[in-house]
């Protein structure tokens, strides 16, 4: 009883977020039109419509009410997820709904309740992260509104924003959350590259690809110490010595962090992954991301255009789990290695040849 009585309360919450959501929203139109609205605000939607009209028309993406209205929020992000691990574990606690399937996360419109229920999960002895989201899908069973939480991002980071979130609604598994994630961003990685194709200048293909560099970085530092723990926890040693192996770990990782800073010339961006205690629950979700996205990535090469490589993933959701993700598996194997260098190899040839 009492576990179904936290249950309606997450449900409650969770409603009542969305429909607030809806209230805050108008559609562009409205604030275009609207004298109050802020000319900056103005510029930024007129720019939204456009990554909009060109994910339907250059990318496939579904040509459908998402994106198409704008709500302001008072707070830095929609809402706040709640990642946990056991303390010697990199597999994440799964809660499982009735849409989305069973996920790694639990998501609260309220930043109290989400600490709140993370002190919980703490006090149970597991590892806990929460962190702040500025957009999320629905999946296309509502119209997802544009948000103040990312709307002033760079022109490219909101272009990623958007056709991420978008491809969501083109193939999602229930349960599945590694195929889910990895598939999106393969979508908004290559759509961003066309974006800059046709609107960047080289002034914003070089931040964004200085971006992407650094973002490579931190991701090859987090695999790295994410498998040090995975073989650290899967070795025969005693509770005590993986408590004290873990705390070595995390404390090179931080480390290792301030050496690639230096090696971005101080570029701070990363800071706040490790304005708190680093635990497992920051490293469980790196592997959902990017452990099957090489093979995305092959599979649009393979496949040449997007409509095609919908159709690809769209048949493969099909396919059991272990099959799904062994395809995807084999496609990354086989394809050729990428030519490009992360920004710190870059930074160390540039340097060399000096």
């Amino acid at each position: 009883m009492l576990a179904g009585c936290a249950q309606f309360k997450y449900y409650f919450q969770a409603a009542q977020g969305q429909y607030s959501l809806w209230s805050d929203t108008r559609p562009i139109d409205d604030w275009l039109g609207d004298p109050a609205t802020d000319p900056k605000l103005k510029a930024r939607l007129e720019k939204a419509r456009m990554i909009r009209r060109f994910a339907v028309k250059e990318l496939g993406l579904p040509d459908n009410a998402s994106y198409k209205n704008y709500a302001a929020l008072n707070r830095p992000f929609v809402l706040w997820n709640v990642v946990a691990t056991p303390e010697l574990s990199l597999r994440p606690i799964q809660w499982c709904f009735p849409i989305a399937g069973c996920v790694s996360y639990k998501g609260y419109y309220n930043k109290d309740d989400a600490s709140a229920f993370a002190d919980e999960l703490r006090a149970e002895g597991n590892d806990v992260q929460m962190g702040g989201v500025p957009a999320y899908s629905t999946l296309g069973w509502f119209s997802d509104p544009l948000l103040s939480t990312f709307i002033n991002y760079s022109d490219a980071e909101l272009a990623r924003m958007v056709f991420h979130e978008l491809a969501h609604q083109v193939a999602y598994v229930q349960g599945d959350s590694r195929f889910n994630e990895a598939f999106a961003t393969s979508v908004e990685e290559a759509g961003v590259q066309r974006w800059l194709e046709v609107y960047g200048d080289e002034k914003m293909r070089e931040a964004y690809a200085r971006y992407s560099a650094r973002r490579q970085d931190f991701l090859a530092l987090l695999v790295k110490h994410r498998q040090l723990l995975s073989d650290l926890y899967a070795s025969k040693q005693s509770t005590k010595r993986k408590r004290e192996g873990k705390a070595r770990i995390f404390a090179q990782l931080q480390a290792e962090y301030q050496q690639l800073k230096v090696s971005w010339g101080g570029y701070a961006g990363y800071d706040r992954f490790f304005a708190e205690k680093l635990t497992n629950a920051h490293l469980a979700s790196v592997a959902t991301y990017n452990d099957l996205l090489p093979g995305f990535r092959a599979l649009l090469a393979q496949q040449k255009d997007f409509r095609h490589f919908y159709a690809a993933v769209q048949s493969m959701s099909n396919l059991p789990s272990v099959e799904r993700h062994e395809r995807l598996h084999q496609l990354a194997r086989l394809a050729p290695p990428p030519a490009e260098t992360t920004l710190a190899e870059k930074r160390s040839e540039s340097l060399g040849a000096q």
